[in-house]
């Protein structure tokens, strides 16, 4: 290789370099925008859902106390079998709200969010 075809590949991989920093910036100032945007819904919404979360957790021992109580005294289980059984009807709520958090949490982008990544995109892929 030649030193010219060498300065022109690194002359390239400066200019690529300098086209992902770029475009990294581009990002970050819009997702910066859209946290400023929309910062006191977002705390907003935490206090609520920690409010709920503690709420719920509560009722949610209260019942299970209830249920293990009532499969003792009305159905003759015992102890074990019971907070067993509880357990695993736990485990199982458990699985189905963080699936359906899972896809919930998938919220929609700022028109700008979407234009950056469309246009990175092209940038990468080479199409204009």
């Amino acid at each position: 290789m030649s030193d010219s075809s060498r300065s022109r590949g690194l002359g390239a991989a400066a200019r690529v370099t300098a086209l992902a920093g770029s475009v990294m910036d581009l990002h970050v100032r819009i997702a910066l925008q859209e946290v400023d945007r929309e910062k006191r819904r977002l705390i907003s919404g935490v206090v609520f859902l920690a409010m709920g979360g503690a709420f719920t957790l509560f009722a949610l021992l209260a019942v299970e106390v209830a249920v293990v109580s009532l499969l003792e005294n009305n159905f003759g289980w015992t102890l074990v079998n019971a907070l067993i059984l509880v357990a695993l009807f736990d485990l199982l709520l458990a699985g189905i709200s963080l699936r359906v958090g899972g896809q919930l949490a998938k919220g929609p982008y700022l028109p700008e969010t979407l234009e950056g990544i469309s246009r990175t995109t092209k940038a990468v892929l080479g199409k204009p």
